[in-house]
């Protein structure tokens, strides 16, 4: 884990009072002074996790730089719901590009205020999973290859949520979207299939990648700001639930998230120059059941009839990550 690790001075909680840390171990989201880079009047659905997510990330991003920062962002959801034309939810330099070329926009623009000298001046660009694992994974790579000095940062919510939730190379194995529907020989999304684009960019051996999710904000924050200490090419990756695509209650994304987490279908971890060097230990173990149950993407997986044998595929997912990564605590293993 990136950040400190603090005492949880309550019982069975996951929060810690921020009156109870250090003023250099809070949370930027806890400074009154935070730039707010996502501010209000955008139009988010209700709960959306890629509201968070960015806001987190631009937010800390803009005070490890101290202001001096260009965002490129790619077309979805992002995008859409925060600059409706005229209309801008942006307070930081802003660009929008194509929904596939967001990663060579944020070269080039990295390339140009290296030519100008203004090595002060950082670059972020960001995208959903549909900009960075399918349409803009060329780019990326060519990113990654030529290490450009730009922190790329994947908002994943698992498909195509802004064009009416169809499958991505991100969506996960027996989830339902409109491109992958519930039938007799096809329960949802099919199993092995899709990249996890941590991975191949931890094969490009860059500077940084990372994993994160909206759950942990000091986690997020903290990798974030690390990235930013660093030259050449990075890489984060976070977890952002999506009310509409997932099927969930609005009040529960960053809970969807944790479980994510907790049951290892989603690892959290660091990586430098190709080698993990850090993983965020599962606290409280869940089974996978746990996290499923409460999105209706996975509903055909209990009701009319209960599918054991693909919540035990995904089970052993889970189990195949805790394995890898050597999730568990010490107490918990």
């Amino acid at each position: 884990m990136a950040v400190q690790r603090v005492k949880f001075y309550q019982t069975g909680s996951f929060a810690v009072g921020n009156r109870l840390l250090d003023p250099a171990m809070r949370s930027v989201q806890s400074d009154a002074t935070r730039t707010n880079a996502i501010t209000s009047g955008h139009r988010a659905c209700r709960g959306c996790g890629e509201a968070l997510g960015a806001r987190y990330v631009l937010d800390a991003a803009m005070r490890a730089t101290g202001g001096k920062l260009v965002t490129v962002n790619a077309t979805g959801c992002l995008e859409v719901f925060s600059t409706p034309y005229p209309e801008s939810a942006w307070q930081v330099a802003w660009l929008h590009s194509l929904f596939g070329n967001a990663p060579a926009v944020a070269a080039g623009v990295a390339a140009a205020l290296r030519a100008k000298g203004r090595t002060d001046i950082r670059v972020i660009g960001q995208a959903g999973d549909g900009g960075t694992v399918d349409i803009g994974f060329g780019c990326l790579s060519g990113l990654f290859e030529r290490d450009d000095d730009v922190l790329f940062v994947c908002y994943d919510n698992q498909g195509y949520m802004n064009t009416g939730v169809q499958r991505s190379g991100a969506t996960p194995p027996a989830a339902r979207t409109t491109t992958t529907p519930v039938e007799e020989q096809a329960p949802g999304n099919r199993f092995g299939q899709g990249k996890f684009v941590p991975f191949i960019a931890m094969a490009h051996e860059i500077p940084y990648v990372a994993t994160a999710t909206i759950a942990d904000l000091r986690d997020l924050e903290a990798k974030v700001e690390r990235a930013m200490q660093l030259r050449g090419a990075r890489y984060l990756h976070v977890l952002v639930p999506c009310p509409l695509g997932w099927g969930t209650d609005a009040s529960e994304t960053i809970r969807i998230a944790r479980l994510a987490t907790e049951c290892g279908l989603f690892p959290v971890f660091e990586a430098e120059r190709g080698e993990v060097t850090d993983v965020n230990p599962i606290r409280h173990r869940v089974p996978v059941e746990e996290y499923l149950r409460r999105q209706v993407r996975y509903r055909h997986l209990f009701e009319p009839t209960r599918r054991d044998d693909l919540i035990a595929r995904i089970q052993a997912r889970a189990d195949a990550n805790i394995l890898r990564f050597g999730l568990l605590d010490e107490k918990e293993s």
